[in-house]
């Protein structure tokens, strides 16, 4: 029978590979053991952790091992990466079980060598690593950039990216947030039940939640059950985006973005089912993931289908009451979490998204009627895809109008890092 740490490691070992998403194949390795509640848990925060916290764990073995990081056995790595992360991060964790643990895993995926080599690296870290390899970049005039990049453990490209549009305390501020373990964010389905209702329910089931900011919001500790009806995950900040473009009861509507559904279902919910909303994905399969959740949540009034929202439809000219671009992007703002955004995103992908995003907001904007609302919106934090791309827009679109420019930050609003613009067409 598999430990919490052989679990995570199988896991780590399979997303280091490319296999699938991180989140997929945890799931799949979990539910192929027989862990307690506990032991998943476990086993959870050492794989995310470890994805989080990778580049600063990998610049530690540097510093201690003899070997050459490129000549070590990826699982040796991996194995290295979870002790690490144990022995700096998890403080109830005693240090000698991490270490021991981790020697073991390394007899079993390597050989009495590879555990000797675990043992010697492991042997010498300590709780205030981080300070330490921060002392070490200081006195070896490493750049400014590159510490960043290393003690908030973000890839350094992502972190130039940043520092071209804000200045270092700020994305210093922003990069820690990434690192940290948000609560869990529900939208209350009003089709089916109430905010008070709601949290009244969860309190007979011990479950922590507190009302969020915004009216259909809230904020809940370990929850488990993701497939209830009453209710769906989703931050706050995607639910002001659907917020700001103020769906009224019998309007058409068009989500030209919409998998896998969320900010869809809350313009059917804010509508109460009434008139019609057109929810577009590229794919058939994400379109299903729509068609689901519409299906779980009754929001009936979802007309979901496979449609490129970068080609222009002639026949939906001036059809829409409201528009709703929620457009791809780099999603450097969720990365906290999805930690392996850090890794799976490459600088080289930025252009053809920003181009992705100006083909769906020069579309999108003709299917808008005179007098309407178009929302541009993306969960990241880059002024490339975000200001920048609706000032282009507006100097070539005089006969839209932004009303409102809304930008959201993990350290400073506590939400999904995500950028809104309400323009009206006039």
């Amino acid at each position: 029978m598999q430990t919490a740490r052989e679990v995570a490691l199988n896991a780590l070992y399979k997303i280091d590979v490319g296999e699938g998403y991180s989140n997929l194949i945890l799931d799949k390795e979990l539910n192929k053991s027989e862990l307690t509640r506990l032991d998943r848990a476990l086993a959870s925060e050492i794989v995310y952790g470890v994805l989080t916290w990778k580049l600063f764990l990998d610049e530690t073995i540097k510093r201690y091992s003899l070997v050459k990081f490129k000549k070590i056995s990826p699982w040796i790595v991996n194995i290295l990466r979870m002790g690490i992360y144990q022995i700096v991060f998890l403080n109830k964790i005693p240090e000698s079980a991490a270490v021991n643990e981790s020697v073991n895993l390394a007899k079993k995926y390597g050989h009495d060598a590879s555990a000797r080599f675990t043992n010697a690296i492991l042997r010498k870290v300590e709780k205030d690593e981080r300070e330490k390899l921060i002392d070490y970049l200081q006195k070896n005039d490493f750049l400014n950039d590159e510490i960043i990049s290393i003690t908030t453990s973000h890839p350094r490209w992502m972190v130039d990216k940043l520092l071209d549009d804000y200045d270092s305390r700020f994305v210093l501020e922003l990069l820690e947030a990434n690192n940290e373990n948000p609560d869990t964010t529900i939208r209350v389905n009003t089709l089916k039940t109430s905010r008070e209702e709601l949290r009244n329910l969860f309190d007979l089931k011990d479950i922590d939640s507190r009302s969020g900011e915004l009216p259909d919001a809230l904020i809940v500790k370990h929850l488990t059950n993701f497939d209830d009806p009453l209710y769906v995950v989703q931050d706050e900040a995607a639910q002001l985006a659907v917020l700001k473009l103020d769906p009224k009861e019998n309007e058409i509507v068009l989500d030209a973005c919409s998998s896998p559904g969320g900010k869809t279902t809350y313009i059917s919910q804010l509508m109460n089912n009434t008139g019609r909303i057109d929810a577009w994905d590229i794919h058939e399969h994400r379109v299903e993931l729509v068609k689901q959740l519409a299906k779980k949540l009754g929001a009936t009034n979802i007309n979901a289908s496979v449609a490129d929202a970068t080609e222009y439809h002639t026949e939906l000219r001036d059809r829409y009451d409201k528009v709703l671009l929620d457009v791809p992007c780099s999603g450097l703002g969720v990365i906290r979490k999805k930690p392996d955004i850090k890794w799976t995103r490459k600088e080289e992908d930025l252009p053809e998204l920003i181009d992705t995003q100006r083909k769906i907001l020069e579309c999108g904007a003709e299917y808008l009627k005179t007098g309407g609302t178009l929302v541009y919106s993306t969960c990241t934090v880059l002024k490339d895809e975000n200001e920048r791309q609706i000032e282009k827009f507006l100097k070539k679109h005089p006969e839209f109008k932004l009303e409102e420019e809304i930008k959201l930050f993990p350290h400073k609003n506590h939400t999904d890092g995500f950028y809104i613009a309400k323009m009206i067409k006039i």
